[in-house]
């Protein structure tokens, strides 16, 4: 790691400048008092009525003034040296701030033009706070600037250096509260230092915001000895600079001095690393922000201290409407900032509140950076011909469709390579995975000291793998929010790792796709692969296909869920998820050897469909109705029923099977609950109204019934799938453990259509004999039965 000398000292500003620092500040301040508190009387043109005052009050007020601080001095770096800046703001909750930067620099009245730069608009900002119609107290999606929700905390340190990425102009304040660094994700974020190339990527200078309390407790580190903590912050890689205090002039004195440095190393780092070829890792600066929680609010409320403590959290004047010293309280409080210095009688800012603010989208709440859609361009995808594979008859030759997939991502990759807008994401898995062909095109991102035994390691690397889901989610996030592309390859049952932060997104998608100015941007895609069905090696640990479950419960507009059987259908779903907007795309593929079944003309036109007949498995003749239908989702429940209707052709040739693939999974639900779902015509063609249907499913079968319940045959749904029964073992013995074997499903159709029972008594007796060899077969042999283990479509 380098540990170049420290920049000369940077130039102090003047007391002019701290003086319109300080008037920008202030009007920050009282604007998100305003919008804690007030719907009327916005300039105190009266003295303040409980009527003024909102019936109630929400709002985070505690760490307001810290963030109003770090806006304003990123002002004055954007203005003073044409800095390209975007802000990630981990304390979200502190909405009020960013909301009044946004409305102090105008930003925010081009956005809602309703709620105008004057006193009118000012009454209208302060009303719509946290209010019945009107905006979330977070930094949502409805905050221009934005690209950081912020009300769950852990991720703002990995999303502000996913924006960096390949962004190399792009400054990246983080704002990181003391209560986030305490979360896991913000710990493995401090990480991802290793992973910023100085030459190709911006930078992030993370801020870490010490006022000393969470909700109701102190924080950890600011609590630490300050060597302590120095040691801590350098043993992540930073050179931490440090601004501490409660006097407003100072601070704004240190504060302006510690950006100046930071901007200063950084550009050293980058000039160093761009034209003079420096390779050592940089040690990056940050900033220690240390001041008061609720600073410049009440000191003291009833006789209990307040201002920095843990009471100045949220509100701390909670009566106001009710007790006539509350009032008279917030009104002192709110003219402690002289809005008569900082606002005309129109109620416009004046030049001074100004002065640090700049102009058009240099602004932070009308760059571009942070409406990622207005920057995002065409994924080059190459036609889906030279990568498909060569099927003349189906189940009679294996691939791994990941592999297949891996072929196409790499030449994304290379095709990508001068416009470096396209990065592939996951937690040490690439090559697990199969898609280790992406090396060809790229390396690994890693600034890191090498060995001679490693392989594949770049500096300027986009295939980017750490052992953290959080921090590969948060990169991806920052990625695509920022206007660019990504995959994220997982194994499926650590995918559920970042359930939360997936959570986040789709929310914040869906939000956005109700905000006319929001751009449309990269859809947020999951590759699932290495999942249960052949995690046999690893055991009952690594084995949970839930993760399409928590995705189905979601907004319906944004989450997609595909099962593509075999290698051309993954080519197929990929292609299509690659070039979609504003979703969240999960696919679940295999990486094991897995039969062809279509060829990719055949594969394109089914995952179009999302759901269909595959004529040529079943025994249907066209002349009547299917004696039983069976359905299938997924490479192996797939594999699985296909064996069924083998045998069912052999054993039972007069009963009349359909067999049905599904690879959309939305498509079992009601048009009416999702806008890929079937009308319920169609859906009854396919299934039937009343013929037995018998479902193997890759995941949890109660969410077949859940999508389905709806439905007119749903009576005559029987759902085999994953029932929690794992262990080490063989990969047939995954699926007779949990009853989604060909043998299984035989003996289901034998007793759910009507009569066959009796008549097939002797052919499910056989089944179930199978079932019991093969349990003595394994525990003598260790592999699997060999009409199972060499098994080939025969139809």
């Amino acid at each position: 790691m380098s540990d170049a000398p420290p920049s000369p000292p940077a130039a102090g500003p003047s007391e002019e400048e701290i003086d319109a620092l300080d008037a920008h500040w202030r009007a920050a301040n009282y604007l998100a008092v305003g919008q804690i508190y007030l719907m009327d009387n916005p300039l105190l043109t009266r003295p303040l009525t409980p009527e003024d005052i909102k019936p109630r009050l929400l709002g985070h007020w505690g760490t307001s003034p810290g963030l109003n601080l770090v806006y304003t001095h990123v002002n004055r770096l954007i203005r003073a040296r044409g800095t390209h800046a975007l802000c990630v703001w981990g304390p979200g909750h502190g909405g009020p701030a960013v909301l009044a930067g946004s409305w102090l620099e105008g930003s925010y009245s081009e956005t809602y033009p309703d709620v105008s730069r004057d006193a009118e608009g000012m009454r209208l900002l302060f009303k719509q706070f946290s209010y019945p119609g009107g905006v979330p107290s977070h930094v949502a999606p409805e905050t221009p600037g934005s690209i950081h929700e912020g009300g769950e905390l852990g991720y703002s340190l990995g999303h502000a250096y996913g924006a960096a990425l390949d962004h190399p102009d792009l400054l990246v304040t983080c704002v990181i509260g003391d209560g986030e660094a305490e979360t896991g994700p913000l710990a493995g974020s401090w990480h991802a230092n290793k992973f910023l190339d100085p030459v190709h990527d911006g930078a992030v200078l993370p801020v870490l915001h010490l006022n000393g309390y969470k909700i109701a407790n102190p924080t950890v580190l600011a609590r630490l000895p300050q060597a302590e903590l120095d040691d801590l912050l350098r043993g992540y890689g930073h050179e931490p600079l440090y601004v501490e205090g409660d006097d407003p002039r100072t601070v704004h004195r240190e504060m302006a001095l510690a950006m100046d440095r930071a901007v200063d190393r950084i550009e050293e780092i980058q000039a160093a690393a761009r034209t003079g070829g420096e390779t050592d890792r940089p040690r990056w600066p940050m900033i220690v922000l240390r001041t008061p929680k609720g600073w410049t609010g009440p000191a003291e409320v009833d006789g209990l201290p307040v201002e920095g403590t843990w009471r100045a959290h949220q509100v701390p004047l909670p009566g106001v409407r009710d007790n006539p010293a509350h009032l008279r309280q917030l009104e002192a409080w709110l003219r402690s900032y002289r809005p008569g210095e900082l606002f005309d009688p129109e109620g416009r800012p004046t030049p001074q509140v100004l002065d640090c603010v700049p102009e058009g989208t240099a602004r932070l709440g009308a760059s571009p950076y942070a409406n990622g859609g207005l920057l995002l361009r065409d994924l080059p995808i190459p036609g889906l011909d030279g990568f498909a594979v060569q099927v003349e008859r189906p189940g009679t030759t294996l691939r791994e469709p990941t592999r297949v997939l891996g072929g196409l991502l790499e030449a994304v990759m290379a095709a990508t390579v001068d416009r470096r807008d396209f990065r592939v994401v996951g937690p040490d898995e690439t090559a697990s995975n199969r898609l280790d062909a992406l090396y060809e095109a790229s390396g690994k991102a890693w600034q890191a000291r090498t060995l001679p035994t490693d392989e594949h390691l770049s500096r300027d690397g986009r295939v980017m793998e750490v052992l953290s889901e959080h921090l590969c989610q948060g990169w991806l996030e920052g990625y695509l929010l920022t206007g660019r592309h990504g995959l994220f390859s997982c194994y499926e049952a650590f995918a559920h790792i970042v359930d939360s932060m997936v959570n986040q997104h789709i929310k914040w998608l869906r939000t956005s796709r109700r905000l006319t100015w929001r751009r449309p941007i990269a859809s947020l895609n999951y590759l699932l692969t290495s999942h249960v069905w052949r995690q046999d090696h690893n055991g009952f640990s690594h084995q949970d296909p839930g993760f399409v479950d928590h995705i189905l419960n979601k907004s319906p507009e944004v989450v997609r869920v595909y099962l593509p059987p075999d290698a051309n259908t993954l080519l197929s779903v990929a292609d299509h998820a690659l070039r979609s907007r504003d979703y969240v795309n999960v696919i679940v593929a295999g990486k094991q050897p897995g039969f062809d079944w279509l060829t990719l003309d055949q594969a394109r036109v089914h995952c179009a469909r999302g759901a269909g007949v595959w004529e040529w498995a079943g025994t249907e003749d066209g002349t009547r109705e299917p004696d039983v239908v069976l359905a299938c989702a997924g490479d192996v429940p797939t594999l699985e029923t296909l064996a069924a209707a083998g045998l069912l052709r052999r054993h039972l040739p007069e009963l009349a099977v359909r067999v049905v693939n599904v690879v959309d999974m939305a498509r079992l639900m009601p048009q009416s609950e999702h806008p890929h779902g079937m009308p319920d015509s169609e859906y009854d063609a396919l299934f039937t109204r009343d013929r037995p249907v018998i479902f193997a499913y890759h995941g949890y079968p109660w969410l077949i019934h859940r999508l389905a319940y709806r439905r007119t045959g749903h009576g005559e749904l029987h759902v085999r799938g994953y029932k929690e029964e794992g262990t080490t073992t063989t990969p047939f013995d995954m699926v007779v453990r949990n009853d989604l074997d060909r043998y299984r499903l035989v003996m289901d159709v034998i007793d759910r259509v009507p009569g066959l029972g009796v008549r097939a008594v002797a052919v499910r007796q056989e089944m179930d004999d199978v079932r019991t060899r093969h349990h003595a077969w394994i525990r003598e042999h260790g592999t699997d039965l060999p009409e199972v283990a060499n098994w080939v479509w025969e139809g």
